[in-house]
């Protein structure tokens, strides 16, 4: 019989965390099968480390694991989906935005010979602000990056255990694992659901991240940027010469006088703080190359908890 690892990365979950596993205990746990549960405490400062390990004195088949520090959502994944020991494992969020059904429709794609399946939002509850934003992500994401992302977003996953075992080997930092998933080019298929709105506990998917990950997705997958500041260079100077051509055959044949301080003042500006943007973007690159030839970890595992006795 085959084995699936449910695997939830915990940041300030306290709250959610117990409903959360009354919820898959109710609706999902008792048709999977051999199932396990791994909870990654990804540096959480509440309360979230007590209460995974008091579900794992009520269920058998969980493992809690608690990272040095916060690393991140994409490194907890990744952490747990190190220790997983099942045949195929699906990420799941701790906030109840999603529903837990959807993880039996996603084993049972598994089963038909699926190895990646995307968990895709058809709709969305939350403020139009957001909503505007994450389908502007995923649309620019989708267009610049990698076709395969789905416009609507996902939110968990299914994987393989080869597909797992391919991210492991990856082992990149400052990326984002959803678009690893997609580059494996593994045989995919998508399930949909209604993503409900936050109910209970705060939001830690601050504006500062959002902003991380979009860089993190630009300039680990795409030499978008790159060809964009190539081409803003050659415009500019295709435009520069235009314009000098213009203004020698004006004083020749009119005899226009060269003045014009103040709009010779405005293009310089421009210019400069285009270049200041462009060096700005070479400085991600060579920050992130900086980054990867230190060869830390993406993650430092502390404490693994798991029942011997499972039942």
């Amino acid at each position: 019989m085959s084995k699936i690892s449910i695997v939830v990365p915990v940041y300030y979950n306290a709250d959610t965390l117990m409903l959360l596993y009354e919820d898959m205990k109710q609706k999902i746990l008792g048709k999977l099968g051999d199932y396990e549960l791994v909870f990654v405490d990804d540096g959480s400062g509440d309360d979230s480390w007590e209460i995974m390990n008091q579900i794992k004195e009520m269920d058998g088949h969980t493992k809690c694991v608690k990272l040095s520090r916060n690393f991140g959502e994409h490194a907890a994944l990744l952490a747990g989906l190190s220790v997983c020991t099942g045949d195929c494992a699906v990420t799941k969020q701790a906030d109840l935005q999603e529903d837990s059904e959807i993880i039996l429709e996603m084993y049972e794609s598994w089963k038909k010979g699926n190895k990646v399946v995307l968990a895709v939002r058809s709709e969305r509850d939350e403020n139009p602000v957001k909503k505007f934003f994450a389908h502007l992500y995923y649309v620019m994401v989708h267009k610049f990056v990698n076709e395969k992302m789905p416009i609507g977003g996902c939110d968990c996953y299914l994987l393989d255990r080869q597909v797992i075992q391919v991210l492991e080997l990856l082992d990149e930092k400052n990326s984002s694992l959803t678009l690893q998933v997609l580059w494996s080019g593994f045989k995919t298929d998508h399930v949909y659901f209604h993503r409900r709105d936050r109910e209970v506990g705060k939001s830690r998917w601050t504006l500062s991240k959002k902003i991380k990950l979009a860089m993190d997705s630009m300039l680990s997958f795409s030499y978008f940027p790159i060809r964009c500041m190539s081409t803003l260079g050659v415009v500019f100077f295709v435009g520069s010469i235009l314009m000098a051509i213009e203004v020698i055959i004006e004083k020749i044949a009119v005899g226009t006088p060269i003045l014009g301080w103040a709009s010779l003042m405005c293009v310089v500006l421009f210019s400069f703080g285009c270049m200041m943007l462009m060096l700005g973007i070479l400085g991600e690159y060579v920050w992130r190359a900086l980054d990867a030839s230190r060869n830390r970890p993406p993650y430092l595992i502390d404490e693994i908890q798991e029942k011997d006795d499972r039942s």
